[in-house]
């Protein structure tokens, strides 16, 4: 009994529709999975609906970019309220950024004689949270480069001509909101944010997990956050950070969570709406 805890669909940066992502968990033992879209809880009813007709459980949620001490982070929500007015708010306040950011990223492309329009790139990602994936793929399907990796290396990545800084919030403003929603606040990959200082911080803040198990993770680094989210009394999460075929064979599959993890965080969403319901008496964490 396993489950991927980390997965985007096309309503962000990834190539799968929800119903095809449910499909291909089915087909690789799956049982429960998290749609966790950048700055998007926009695939989860479609999601939501796929699961429960292919028997699989589904955990609503969304990944978060903020930032603690000027260092980058990735904040992940489950088990989100996805009607939640002001998580909803924010979401498209975000989006916007997002938006923005791409046609900073087209302007600065044309500048060195790269004629890709900001729209085009929107025509191509056909989602409200568009991101570097999208120029690179444009980038390609305009033939200004061979493949994806050339696009981020000639213009897209950190320091190249064409990158831009993302929008970001305060990692206490984003484990917050996902409180607010209902939701349990969980670290992202730190391994690639190089996070691991951060870490004791982030608890202070009230971060709740930590994504342990990750396709960029070593086993060495897998047994270093375990000891860490033991340490820090953090939650344990895991998953494959499928963004469908854009990075060539889909990691779906490739991180299998142990089911067992997924019951602690059950538990301790339970806990978090017994202190969140009026007149009720705290319960430990």
């Amino acid at each position: 009994m396993f489950a991927d805890l980390h997965l985007h669909s096309h309503f962000s940066d990834g190539t799968f529709a929800p119903e095809e992502m449910v499909a291909r968990a089915r087909r690789c033992g799956l049982i429960a999975v998290a749609l966790t879209d950048h700055d998007s809880v926009e695939g989860c009813e479609r999601m939501r609906a796929a699961c429960a007709a292919q028997g699989l459980e589904f955990v609503p949620g969304t990944e978060l970019t903020a930032e603690l001490h000027g260092s980058e982070v990735h904040i992940l929500g489950y088990y989100l309220d996805i009607t939640h007015r002001r998580l909803l708010t924010e979401l498209a306040r975000f989006q916007r950024a997002r938006q923005d950011r791409i046609r900073e990223m087209c302007a600065r492309l044309q500048t060195l004689n790269v004629p890709l329009e900001a729209e085009t790139v929107f025509a191509l990602a056909r989602c409200n949270s568009p991101g570097r994936p999208h120029v690179a793929r444009s980038l390609v399907a305009a033939g200004h480069c061979r493949t994806l990796d050339e696009a981020f290396e000639r213009f897209l990545k950190r320091d190249r001509p064409a990158w831009v800084p993302k929008a970001r919030i305060s990692a206490r403003e984003a484990i917050a909101l996902i409180h607010e929603a209902g939701g349990l606040a969980v670290l992202a990959h730190p391994v690639l944010n190089h996070a691991d200082h951060l870490i004791p911080a982030l608890a202070a803040e009230g971060l709740d997990g930590l994504e342990c198990f990750h396709t960029k993770h070593s086993e060495p680094d897998t047994q270093r956050y375990l000891a860490l989210a033991t340490q820090h009394g953090l939650l344990v999460t895991g998953g494959s950070d499928c963004h469908g075929d854009s990075k060539g064979r889909p990691l779906l599959g490739s991180i299998k969570l142990p089911y067992a993890y997924v019951e602690a965080l059950q538990a301790a969403r339970r806990r978090r709406a017994r202190r969140r319901r009026p007149g009720s008496r705290a319960a430990p964490a």
